[in-house]
């Protein structure tokens, strides 16, 4: 599960339901939302 950090609870956390995507530049990230508030979240995953 991958980790993001969420602006409006000002912490580090697990993203709830994560999808992995592939950015335009061909990198991968990961996209989902937060477990205590719902926001969107975002990750930039390694190269690997």
């Amino acid at each position: 599960m991958a980790q993001g950090y969420c602006v409006k609870c000002k912490a580090k956390k697990d993203i709830q339901d994560s999808k992995e995507i592939t950015m335009k530049n061909g990198r991968k990230a990961a996209k989902g939302k937060c477990p205590s508030c719902g926001t969107s979240m975002f990750c930039i995953l390694g190269k690997k």
